[in-house]
This record gives structure tokens, C-alpha cells and sequence, in this order.
């Protein structure tokens, strides 16, 4: 169940985070506005990628040893900046989120909604690098059973962050517009990423 976990945390510290997409399933929520499509669609964007990242690029890694091992080391040392980047938010007084109510016209259709989510989602690059890359190459040293662990791991904290904040978006706002719910989240964020660096970085340290 170890790798169950580590899906899970890893998955939960990439994207917990204020960026684009979280900000507009949040105004999304808050505006009560199809808000069902934008969840199920954002989290099936991250079963097919998440699920490539774990059984393609992780499958190819690890067919060769020197290739998994760079990629973990790389991984890891990305996780470690993450999370010093983490405990650097922890500490600013600027990270609250603003999310405007938005004036009020006739809610947009199904399909404008659709493709707007799907918009915001996959013409943002770091989506990429952070599910299939990141996420999906943590999974390389992984045997093929582990991988399904770990995938469940990271499909679940994806359909309980964006569920949470899609549907309950009108009760966590007020938390989320508080700089102390960010800094705790940050620094949340920051030991996980750290325990999942020493988790990658470890057998490389004992190889060298």
C-alpha cells in the first residue's frame, strides 16, 4: 500500500496549489454554473494523463536502469526545490486567493463550459510535465501491480481536491481567501514533498 500512498501524496502536493485551473473550478462552484462538467472533466483529464505518465514514460524508464535512475534523481531533486518552494509560500504574506463573483448574466451552455474546462486544462504545459512527468515518472521503479496502486492513489486525491472544491466551493471560500489556510496547506505540501524526495533520492545515494 506504500505505493498507494505515495501516488496519493505526490498527486496532492502538485496539485494543491493556486493556479488557473483550481481558480476557475472554485468561480465555477461559487457560481454554481454546470459545475458537474468542469469536475468530471478535469478529473478525467487527469486519468488519461496520469494513467500514460504511470504505464507509458514509466514503462520505458524502466526497461533501462541508467535511464530510471536519472529520472528518479531528477524527480527527486525537482521535489526537493518544490518543496523549499513550498516553505518559501509558507512564509509570504501574498498567496491568498481572490475569486470574483462574477456580474450576473445568463450562465454560459454545457458545451461553452466544456470547452473552456478543457481549455484551461491542456493548453497549460505544466500540466503535462506535472502528471505525466512528474507524477506518472514517479512510478517507474514501481512493479506493474504497485502501478495500479499508485494510480489509485493519485486518481483518488484528484477526484477529492477538485469534488471539494467544485461542490463545496461556496463553504471553503472563505477558508481559502485566508492566508492562513495557504500557509498551512504550503506547508503540508512541503513535507510531503520532502519525504517523496528521500524516497527517489535514496537509492541513488546508496548506488553512488
Amino acid at each position: 500500500m506504500t505505493a498507494f500512498f505515495n501516488g496519493l501524496m505526490i498527486t496532492g502536493g502538485l496539485i494543491i496549489a493556486i493556479g488557473a485551473q483550481n481558480a476557475f473550478v472554485l468561480k465555477q462552484g461559487l457560481l454554481k454554473q454546470n459545475i458537474s462538467i468542469v469536475v468530471l472533466l478535469c478529473w478525467l483529464c487527469d486519468f488519461v494523463l496520469i494513467a500514460c505518465g504511470t504505464f507509458g514514460v514509466s514503462a520505458l524508464f524502466s526497461q533501462n536502469s541508467t535511464a530510471s535512475l536519472i529520472l528518479s534523481a531528477s524527480g527527486g531533486i525537482f521535489l526537493l526545490l518544490y518543496g523549499l518552494a513550498g516553505l518559501k509560500r509558507a512564509f509570504r504574506a501574498n498567496n491568498a486567493l481572490i475569486v470574483a463573483a462574477g456580474n450576473k448574466i445568463d450562465p454560459p451552455t454545457a458545451w461553452k463550459t466544456a470547452t473552456a474546462t478543457l481549455a484551461i486544462t491542456l493548453l497549460n504545459p505544466h500540466v503535462y510535465i506535472d502528471t505525466i512527468m512528474l507524477i506518472g515518472g514517479s512510478a517507474a521503479a514501481l512493479s506493474f501491480q504497485e502501478k495500479w496502486y499508485f494510480l489509485s492513489g493519485a486518481l483518488m486525491t484528484s477526484a477529492i481536491w477538485f469534488c471539494s472544491i467544485g461542490f463545496g466551493a461556496r463553504l471553503l471560500l472563505p477558508l481559502f481567501r485566508r492566508e492562513t489556510t495557504w500557509q498551512i496547506l504550503d506547508l503540508i505540501i512541503a513535507v510531503m514533498m520532502f519525504y517523496l524526495s528521500y524516497t527517489l533520492l535514496l537509492p541513488v545515494w546508496e548506488i553512488l
